[in-house]
């Protein structure tokens, strides 16, 4: 399938993260942030917004799934207007990030 990049600081969420992709047949590679990330040949990014500055997450290449905390209003309406391309909560990428991802990675 695709070549999916997970940017969590969060181990244990990335950790969901990675197994909920792979699961899926996705090649998932995990990385802390963003400035520890190989981005090289990868066609999905899935960040945790909390943690990354959205306006870094864009322009590399890839579609960019960024989530975050439901009551951080301030980070979403940042992501989206750093124009991340698809902005969900946490709670919703937990239950639908398979169907998440394929919808990025159909365009």
């Amino acid at each position: 399938m695709a070549r999916v990049l997970a940017v969590a600081s969060d181990l244990l969420l990335g950790s969901r993260v990675e197994a909920m992709l792979s699961a899926a047949g996705h090649q998932v590679t995990l990385a802390p942030s963003l400035a520890e990330a190989p981005l090289e040949g990868v066609e999905l990014l899935v960040a945790d917004l909390d943690a990354e500055n959205p306006e870094a997450l864009v322009g590399l290449g890839a579609p960019v799934l960024g989530y975050y905390s439901h009551v951080d209003v301030e980070t979403r309406e940042a992501a989206v207007a750093a124009g991340v391309d698809l902005v969900v909560p946490r709670s919703r990428m937990a239950r639908e990030l398979p169907a998440l991802a394929e919808k990025l990675l159909d365009g």
